[in-house]
């Protein structure tokens, strides 16, 4: 299963907030360190905002911080969240299921079963979870890296 872009960020940009939890960082700065689009990322910001899971402050010393403690935000939570309902075939989404085989298949319910799995397993896990190498997490992140020869 293949989360989207949207999802991928989010996650990235949380663990980044997580690794150094005492300091504010710009979407500049995010989007710089993972080379990605600044634009698309402030609309993952102001997502991961409008749930909670980070703040902002403007102004001088201003900038983006964990909205709740790393300890209270449920990756699966996040996942379901950003993702919507997941929806692995065709036949998870009534409106635009043509598949023949629907009204027979048994596939279906294996799906559904999977993806269920997939959430309880990523329930089992909070950004703190995924953030205890904090120190390795923090060297990647946050200090310049070296040009290829």
């Amino acid at each position: 299963m293949k989360l989207s872009t949207f999802t991928d960020y989010s996650l990235r940009v949380l663990i980044f907030l997580a690794a150094r939890p005492e300091r504010r960082v710009t979407i500049a700065e995010i989007a710089g360190t993972f080379e990605v689009s600044e634009h698309h990322l402030t609309k993952v910001v102001h997502f991961l905002a409008r749930n909670g899971w980070l703040a902002s402050a403007r102004g001088r010393g201003g900038g983006l911080m964990l909205g709740r403690r790393a300890e209270d935000i449920v990756i699966g939570q996040v996942v379901r969240d950003t993702e919507g309902q997941l929806r692995p075939a065709e036949c998870f989404d009534a409106d635009a299921d043509d598949c023949c085989l629907s009204p027979v298949c048994r596939l279906r319910d294996a799906m559904a079963e999977a993806v269920a799995a997939f959430h309880a397993v990523l329930d089992r896990y909070t950004l703190a979870d995924v953030v205890r190498n904090r120190a390795d997490i923090a060297q990647v992140l946050f200090f310049p890296r070296r040009a290829a020869p």
